[in-house]
């Protein structure tokens, strides 16, 4: 077996062999220059902070010790999504519907990416699940309070732009819409146009893929709205559900980009059309496996596919608490077991760059500076 340290983290335990490899060295360098666009905050908590919150709020948890709460969050060999994401009912109850906490959350979030080496990250989250007023129904058995969807918004904001100025690196917020509360739908795409110009760059359907939007047209409606008003999308689509969500998420939903997508190789048509229009997909190579989304042998993997075929992905850890993992991890995952270059690497995080929703003179510097850190010129082509 291969631990993977990753600081706080514990790692990610492994088990297939070892690919051609350049130095771990190489591997953090390539991570200290890196573009992050898929990563759940509420997914991103440390464990300290959960323990912390709940003593101050007199919140009884599972557990007290942190090494024992962190194995109680973590998901520790492939399972199913349903067991993934009941790992949030340990402690989200705890950060909910409190101010102090939330703000703090997002400043820490951006101070764990500084120090992973992340210059840019979109942070994903719904305000709805931190909110305890203004939303049906009140979620984690919350008592009703005064914190409104909007207010969350607000708070993460704060946190995000104190950790920008105290740390150096640039973090953006995606709102969520949830599959299975498609009532909170329009309540999103109108947060993303209140905060267009202050922190938030997109939209994005998050939750049980097969609950479509012909059963559920509130979000297929919000996502209109967004289309109208300009706000840039994102779905989270084909990570365990069938190419056919992802063809829904492009076609109906109109997404820029694609969360996840593995299962889109399934469709060879829809693949080939998706590649020549250069869709993004932001590929979690830890997650997929962790969530049984993927095959557990990572030498199967569909992104090896992705890379074959020169596509558009980025690569990201998605909910890095429950996983125990950090990007580092991630890169050496697909370094050890897909046999990726540091040319890769580097093509990978230009796209990443290229696919981000920052305005256009935004991604303009952020390019700079990710063509100056690896010394090559904008023309360069890979």
């Amino acid at each position: 077996m291969i631990m993977l340290q990753t600081g706080e983290c514990r790692g990610v335990e492994l088990g297939a062999k070892l690919g051609r490899i350049f130095s771990r060295t190489k591997i953090v360098e390539l991570c200290l220059k890196a573009v992050e666009l898929h990563v759940h905050l509420d997914g991103a908590i440390r464990i300290k902070t959960i323990i912390d919150v709940a003593k101050r709020r007199g919140i009884p948890l599972p557990v007290r010790d942190e090494d024992k709460m962190r194995d109680l969050c973590k998901v520790h060999e492939p399972t199913t999504l349903t067991e993934f994401l009941g790992k949030f009912n340990h402690y989200m109850h705890v950060i909910a519907g409190d101010r102090e906490a939330i703000k703090r959350i997002a400043y820490e979030f951006v101070e764990t990416k500084a120090k992973e080496g992340v210059i840019y990250v979109e942070a994903r989250y719904s305000p709805h699940l931190l909110a305890n007023k203004g939303v049906n129904p009140i979620p984690w058995d919350q008592k009703p309070g005064d914190i409104t969807p909007d207010d969350v918004v607000d708070l993460v904001n704060q946190g995000f732009k104190e950790g920008e100025k105290a740390f150096n690196i640039k973090a953006r917020s995606i709102l969520c819409c949830m599959r299975h509360m498609p009532n909170w739908s329009m309540d999103v795409v109108e947060l993303c146009k209140k905060y267009s110009k202050d922190g938030v760059v997109a939209i994005d359907l998050a939750g049980d893929e097969s609950l479509n939007c012909k059963a559920y047209p509130e979000h297929r409606r919000a996502f209109e709205e967004a289309v109208r008003s300009e706000v840039h999308r994102t779905v989270h689509a084909g990570e365990v559900g069938p190419a056919s969500v992802v063809k829904e998420a492009v076609e109906v939903l109109k997404a820029e980009r694609i969360g996840h997508g593995y299962h889109t190789i399934e469709c060879e048509e829809l693949y080939k059309k998706l590649l020549k229009q250069n869709m993004h997909f932001e590929m979690c190579p830890v997650s997929s496996r962790l969530t049984g989304a993927c095959d557990p042998d990572f030498t199967k993997h569909p992104l090896i596919t992705f890379k074959k075929d020169k596509a558009n992905y980025s690569l990201n850890t998605d909910d890095p608490t429950i996983f125990d993992s950090t990007l580092n991890s991630d890169y050496q995952v697909v370094q050890k077991y897909m046999d990726f270059t540091e040319e890769e690497f580097k093509r990978l995080n230009i796209n990443a760059a290229k696919s981000c929703f920052l305005p256009a003179n935004e991604k303009k510097e952020l390019l700079n500076q990710i063509y100056k850190a690896y010394g090559m010129q904008q023309s360069t082509s890979f």
